[in-house]
């Protein structure tokens, strides 16, 4: 069973395991005391918040220890491979504040050299072609209790193999007919070794090198190889590459020496409440519509998490809370929305909007009478200064807010109880207007011109705050309150389909939002806002000039705080 997890575990001196084992190497003086990392990332999906912690521990020690990362493409598949997935993985990368330089590499810049090597291992009588379907090679491989048993094809003769290799880059055959597949160990324990295949036919172009190859490399052949071709000494990857190492290390031993060789280090992958990570599942949402694509707010990737309003660095505190081991956890998602809220709790702008609106009539207050009040802009930081909010006769307040016959606890509005509307007045609820129906269109109240916020004698103290939007200054927007995809804490260990455990009410739709003026004025897509008593906000891109559109980040309760506090008692 997955165990979930709070933190992770660091080394004295504050480095994980995969940091510490990295300035071990290099106080070494392995590889001539050089360090080069590199993040591998296949073409053909968005990055979603478990590769982030992949390429946060791959950028990130090359800088703690003075060396490079590259960004290396592993492009050896073109039936699903697009520019529009290379296009977004550096966009988040970038957002996320790490680069490259001129270190961009794709698997299909070293074809040539894997051609070659492989022509070599061919040669030497350590590779050969074979005919078999898929299910045979499939199950002539045993089980890890059971060993394999020969390919009839395993003792061609070397020029048959490289007769028939040639050709298959020539085009002479048909996808699936023939495999190239490395000689090692039918019987071996690690069922990888046994005879793993190296290449396989794909006649779709390339969308770099076009029809210049008709046979791609497997992962497994090219990535160390790669590797080496590159340069990279450590390669950094998550445990189900753990059984895939030996088979690294084999391959990569065709080329290097002991002047030079990579070595590959694993780690745990992230994996988090209410949500899955496999890209499969993830591109299956997105063609059959169940999310509004890739950058859907509800999505883990990268693209999805900026939308919604979560911020680099609240990502990179929390992977760098959960840290990085050496065993599979399933990481609570309330750590990540704690790590989210504390970042915008110090950078959003505060700002009133009504999301629920009823009108509230000071009936004492003078008809045209405008007034204005300065705002803080951010109470943590008085230095982000204060934005002017005006006061009308009329105003917006939550349908929440009222009750006409509330219980004992009930602190907001209720007939003859006071408020204080935030940094405003003191108000006190008079009467109601109803419609036919009995329903509460109006709420009737008089203020106390001497409670003004800010005056010497205003601080007469009362129970409950509101929020409130001035009628005729409002701004109509459109927020999305969203909520977690999945209604299960672990979608992924759930029996059946997948698509059947999605959350219902993973988003509303509110479209009568009343804003203040001044934040639909000072609002751009990606600008981060606390609206007063309800959350915090992002502006959407769907955003115009005559409509706004915002998306629900987080709310203002923290139950990972409150839990780790109740924890501590």
């Amino acid at each position: 069973m997955t165990e979930i997890i709070e933190e992770g575990i660091v080394n004295e001196g504050g480095l994980n395991f995969v940091e510490q084992e990295i300035k071990d190497d290099l106080a070494a003086g392995k590889n001539g005391g050089r360090l080069s990392t590199r993040f591998p990332p296949e073409p053909n999906g968005y990055l979603h918040i478990g590769h982030a912690k992949a390429f946060i521990m791959d950028f990130g020690a090359a800088e703690k220890f003075g060396g490079t990362c590259n960004l290396r493409f592993d492009d050896t598949n073109p039936q699903k491979e697009d520019m529009e997935y290379v296009n977004s993985i550096m966009r988040d990368i970038h957002w996320l504040g790490y680069d490259w330089g001129d270190r961009l590499y794709y698997a299909s810049d070293y074809f040539p050299q894997l051609f070659d090597l492989t022509i070599r291992l061919i040669k030497e009588g350590k590779a050969y072609v074979d005919e078999q379907t898929s299910e045979q090679i499939a199950e002539q491989k045993g089980t890890p209790t059971v060993p394999g048993t020969n390919s009839p094809y395993r003792d061609r003769p070397i020029e048959e193999n490289l007769d028939l290799f040639l050709r298959m880059n020539k085009g002479e055959f048909e996808e699936g007919s023939m495999v190239l597949r490395a000689k090692i160990d039918m019987a071996n324990s690690n069922m990888h070794f046994r005879d793993p295949i190296m290449y396989r036919i794909i006649k779709t172009p390339h969308w770099r090198t076009g029809t210049d190859w008709k046979v791609y490399p497997m992962y497994d052949y090219a990535h160390g190889q790669s590797d080496y071709f590159e340069g990279v000494t450590h390669s950094i990857c998550t445990l189900e590459f753990v059984p895939h190492r030996p088979l690294y290390e084999y391959f990569v031993k065709e080329l290097a020496d002991e002047t030079y060789c990579p070595r590959q280090i694993e780690f745990n992958r992230l994996n988090l409440t209410y949500t899955v990570m496999s890209k499969r599942k993830l591109l299956q949402l997105v063609k059959e519509n169940l999310v509004n694509g890739w950058d859907d707010p509800r999505m883990p990737t990268l693209c999805g998490l900026r939308r919604r309003g979560y911020t680099p660095s609240a990502i990179k505190d929390f992977i760098n809370r959960i840290g990085y081991t050496k065993y599979e956890a399933l990481n609570h998602i309330e750590l990540l929305e704690h790590a989210v809220r504390e970042d915008l709790n110090k950078t959003a702008t505060r700002v009133s909007a009504v999301v629920n609106p009823i009108k509230l009539v000071i009936t004492n207050y003078p008809e045209g009478k405008e007034e204005v009040f300065e705002m803080d802009n951010n109470p943590e930081n008085l230095e982000e200064g204060k934005h002017p909010m005006p006061f009308t006769r009329e105003l917006w307040i939550e349908r929440e807010d009222f009750m006409e016959n509330p219980p004992k606890k009930f602190f907001r509005l209720s007939p003859d109880k006071e408020v204080r509307l935030k940094g405003a007045y003191i108000i006190k609820c008079t009467g109601v207007k109803k419609n036919e129906a009995g329903e509460i269109e109006e709420i009737y109240a008089e203020y106390d011109p001497e409670t003004r916020s800010g005056l010497p004698g205003s601080d007469r103290k009362v129970k409950g705050t509101l929020h409130w939007v001035s009628v005729p200054h409002a701004v109509k927007v459109e927020v999305r309150d969203y909520d977690r995809l999945f209604a299960v804490e672990n979608p992924s260990a759930e029996e059946g389909d997948f698509r059947e455990l999605l959350n219902p009410e993973s988003l509303k739709i509110r479209e009568n939002v009343m804003l203040e003026p001044w934040a639909a004025e000072h609002s751009k897509p990606e600008d981060h806002f606390q609206f007063t008593r309800l959350g915090y906000y992002t502006v959407d891109p769907d955003s115009t000039s005559d409509k706004l559109v915002f998306n629900k980040t987080i709310g203002l309760k923290d139950t990972w705080a409150k839990e780790q506090k109740k924890a501590s008692k």
